[in-house]
């Protein structure tokens, strides 16, 4: 099957020995430089990057952390040895100065008193989101169904001053990804309804996860947005299983009560690196346009004990951003466009390295023409079934870059498809995202939305289909080059009404 395929995709592109179809002769945009360049992306090559950089030395590249660092530097290295262009503000990184606020569990306590018994429950079966000390004497319970969207109207700032709130926290991974994500669209809704209400506490009930995280896994503070990383009103989450039973009994005509103290946290600075590397274009002026390529190259790092590798998620994407460039580099004719290669921190927190290069663009946002990002490619063993040589891009019909990766996955016998249920519904879900919002035509093109070990200790470099990624990153790299070397820029499809703001921030940029 393999050898039939190298013999299908040779005579696609043309290599040395095999006699190209007319079709694929004639289009111009398989030069033979074209085509070297593609065959240099290697699945050996894929899979010596993704063994270091989902191995158990990096643990797991949590935002922050020293195996986060370490991936950062061999991205570099990487780019450095591919020969691009450094352009951050130190070399090939752009650097976040933020800060990292640990829990501090110096004369920790946190008491239920059930009027029947008196649990105190350790911190390895909590969970914090505190922004400062908290100190709560002994203090009545109010329940609230946040599934019930008139819950909180029986309540006012006066009923719940004082008050510790208990809300069951839905679990939103058992739920099919568009359940997931209305149900979340509503649970922010009314978190941010209960902050107007100022609570002394707010109790989550967490019945699917067994195990807190004891304060060590800390928040990130963003100077510049530092609301965005933390509740206005204290949140404790609670997984404790007896305690847990001793608030249900509450329920039934008990009175509960609950007392806290937990010490201010302690902050410490970090440096954060989105790591970045050009391409630079030949074209006199096309070279001061950009296509961007890029993934993030954090993951959960250490949860529970256990270091989670995160190999597809999104080791697969960020050593495709490696080999790409690579592959690309060693062209002899540089496209028309430069091709700008990214890393990002931080998305698996929130898009936060992506949003910071929004913020912060080293490149002009308005001479940025296009983006593909990179997630989930490596994998096959789609929860939708075996996903071979198809790939999906989120937002397909948003722009006209669908339509030339499309063409590109034919020439090189990948099928780049609209998948009906997860294309727009995950547009907004990845790093994409920041770039569009800055009106820059961006998608994340993936193979597997969801598969086994998603977001799990098991989601290890050994599971992933090296042969099919290679096939994958050369598609990419044909349609990244397409776009380079056109001269008409991607556009909105402003017919479609799901992007109007985004259309409304690309105007807002020609404009300037």
């Amino acid at each position: 099957m393999q050898r039939l395929f190298a013999y299908a995709f040779a005579a696609v592109i043309g290599i040395a020995g095999i006699h190209a179809g007319a079709s694929a002769a004639a289009d111009p945009h398989l030069t033979p430089d074209t085509s070297a360049a593609l065959e240099r992306i290697s699945e050996h090559s894929l899979r010596g990057h993704l063994s270091f950089i989902a191995s158990d030395l990096l643990e797991g590249r949590g935002t922050p952390s020293r195996g986060q660092d370490l991936a950062a530097e061999y991205i570099a290295a990487q780019f450095r040895r591919a020969g691009l262009e450094a352009v951050g503000d130190d070399g090939y990184f752009q650097t976040a100065n933020w800060a990292f606020a640990e829990t501090n569990l110096k004369d920790f306590s946190f008491r239920i008193d059930s009027g029947k018994e008196q649990l105190d429950i350790p911190a390895s079966e909590l969970s914090f989101s505190l922004a400062q000390a908290l100190a709560l004497a002994p203090s009545a319970i109010v329940n609230i169904d946040a599934s019930d969207a008139a819950a909180l109207n029986a309540h006012s700032t006066a009923t719940l001053a004082g008050k510790v709130v208990v809300i069951n926290l839905p679990d939103f991974e058992a739920m099919p990804p568009e359940q997931a994500r209305t149900a979340y669209g509503g649970w922010q809704f009314f978190n941010a309804q209960l902050a107007k209400l100022r609570p002394a506490l707010v109790l989550l009930v967490d019945r699917a996860h067994p195990k807190g995280n004891a304060g060590g896994k800390g928040r990130l503070i963003d100077p510049e947005n530092s609301g965005e990383t933390v509740s206005p009103i204290p949140r404790i989450t609670l997984h404790s299983v007896q305690a847990i039973r001793a608030l249900d009994a509450s329920r039934t005509g008990g009175r509960a009560r609950v007392s806290v103290n937990v010490a201010a946290p302690v902050e410490r600075a970090v440096k954060l690196r989105n790591v970045i590397g050009v391409l630079r274009g030949s074209d006199p002026e096309l070279k001061n346009t950009y296509v961007m390529v890029t993934a993030h190259y954090d993951h959960l790092g250490i949860k529970d004990g256990v270091i989670h590798n995160g190999a597809n998620d999104d080791g697969s994407g960020t050593v495709s951003v490696m080999e790409i460039a690579s592959a690309l580099s060693g062209m002899k004719q540089r496209p028309a466009r430069s091709i700008v290669f990214m890393t990002v921190f931080g998305e698996e927190l929130g898009l936060f390295g992506s949003r910071y290069y929004g913020r912060h663009p080293i490149l002009p946002i308005r001479q940025t023409v296009a983006n593909v990002n990179l997630e989930q490619v490596g994998r096959t063993d789609s929860s939708e079934g075996p996903q071979l040589n198809n790939a999906s891009m989120t937002g397909f019909d948003f722009s006209d870059v669908g339509t030339v990766f499309r063409k590109a996955g034919k020439l090189t016998g990948i099928d780049v498809y609209k998948n009906e249920a997860n294309s727009d519904l995950y547009f907004g879900l990845s790093d994409n995202q920041a770039l569009a919002d800055q009106g820059v035509p961006a998608h994340t093109l993936c193979v597997a939305f969801q598969y086994p070990d998603y977001h799990a200790p098991g989601d290890h470099w050994q599971k992933v289909d090296y042969a099919n990624m290679a096939k994958v990153n050369r598609m990419v790299a044909l349609g990244v080059l397409m776009i380079a070397n056109d001269p008409v820029a991607p556009k909105w499809n402003t017919a479609n009404p799901l992007t109007r703001p985004y259309v409304e921030a690309w105007k807002r940029q020609s404009s300037q």
